[in-house]
């Protein structure tokens, strides 16, 4: 309770109408001409070229960058660096998911370091912050819009990189769950569990605190209560906004305690076969619960407690076995299936899957030591 802790966050707005306020914080960061980050999925819903009506109203102008694949990769940031210096921008606002968004990060520091982006990879790397740096998200689980994590592709080592800095933090996340209604159901539930897995990662980390446990289990909480519903009701912005703010809970809970083993597998995946994030996180979330729940049985009780489960007459294997069966009907209700074999992934795969894994940031504060072996089991469980 008493130990030193630094936290860092950005300013964020929440709440409908949030990215009408684009223009105006752009204005205060001294803007004249934006680069506009996002990807041709959300350009096509002609959301960035409202952004970018909202700017010039604000006599701010912009270009649009939208060359992005759904995890982003080392070229496509070194690219829109190119662009962001070419065209005399100075301010980057991000429109999207976690990939626009991720990506963005990387083009800032990469324009004010005169460096590759993968130059980054690791913890505490990046010497100079971007430029001025505003989010708007399109999903609600990635919380990268509130989180000094960044995630990029190296495509020539089949790998995700991770760049985590307080120079990573957004200066401004305007937070609308309004514009998550783009979101089709099954991008919904995969983002949602994204969030999910952030905060149950979150709270059983190594590094975790108490302001951080109260975002993680609400998060949780909010997630499991209403991200079925949200999928019967897709225009139902009320039940839009609580899974924004799980989002958002789970981002800032995360990006202080850091992750663990499910990240650190998901984007050893994602970066080997180039799976969707948010989808891997849900199919390997109870393998890992499982594997973690003896290293820290109590805080997984009070993750328990969260979702509805009456642990008072439990023993601790009981509430295990409740707790995966929570998660297992969950993803079932969402239409998330098991098996990474069905989203590509072989058993030749595994041993370089878990050799990546095993070299990931997120790996450090998982609550149980894993060696190489553990993570090849576990990736064979979720085969």
């Amino acid at each position: 309770m008493l130990e030193l802790r630094k936290f860092v966050a950005p300013e964020f707005i929440f709440g409908a109408g949030a990215i009408d306020l684009v223009g105006q914080y752009a204005r205060n960061f001294g803007a004249r001409k934006a680069l506009l980050v996002s990807d041709a999925g959300v350009a096509a819903t002609g959301l960035t070229g409202k952004i970018a009506q909202i700017l010039e109203e604000d006599d701010i102008d912009s270009v649009l960058f939208s060359t992005i694949s759904a995890n982003p990769r080392a070229d496509e940031v070194m690219n829109g660096a190119e662009q962001y210096v070419q065209d005399g921008c100075d301010i980057i606002i991000a429109v999207g998911g976690g990939s626009p968004m991720d990506c963005a990060k990387g083009i800032g520091i990469v324009t004010t370091n005169g460096r590759h982006i993968l130059d980054f990879e690791g913890i505490d790397n990046v010497e100079v912050p971007g430029p001025p740096l505003i989010c708007l998200p399109t999903t609600a689980g990635t919380a990268a819009d509130v989180s000094q994590f960044a995630i990029v592709t190296n495509v020539q080592e089949r790998v995700k990189i991770a760049i985590v800095s307080k120079t990573m933090v957004p200066d401004v996340a305007l937070i609308d769950p309004l514009v998550t209604a783009t979101m089709d159901g099954y991008l919904t539930a995969c983002t949602g569990m994204d969030a999910l897995v952030h905060a149950f990662e979150a709270y059983v980390s190594t590094a975790n605190a108490p302001i951080l446990d109260l975002h993680a289990l609400n998060a949780i909480k909010l997630i499991f209560e209403n991200l079925p519903a949200v999928l019967q009701k897709p225009d139902d912005m009320e039940l839009r906004g609580k899974i924004a703010l799980a989002s958002l809970e789970a981002g800032l809970a995360f990006s202080n305690a850091s992750l663990g083993a499910v990240h650190a597998m998901a984007h050893s995946c994602g970066g080997l076969l180039d799976m969707a994030h948010g989808e891997c996180n849900a199919i390997l979330l109870d393998h890992i619960v499982a594997f973690n729940y003896k290293e820290v049985p109590h805080r997984y009780k009070n993750i328990a407690e969260s979702i509805g489960i009456a642990t008072a007459q439990m023993d601790s294997k009981t509430v295990l076995k409740e707790i995966l069966l929570k998660i297992r009907l969950l993803k079932e209700e969402i239409g998330i299936e098991p098996g990474l074999a069905k989203k590509g992934a072989r058993a030749v795969d595994i041993s370089e899957l878990a050799r990546k894994a095993m070299a990931d940031p997120c790996m450090v504060t998982n609550p149980r030591e894993a060696t190489v072996r553990d993570i090849e089991v576990l990736y064979e469980e979720a085969l």
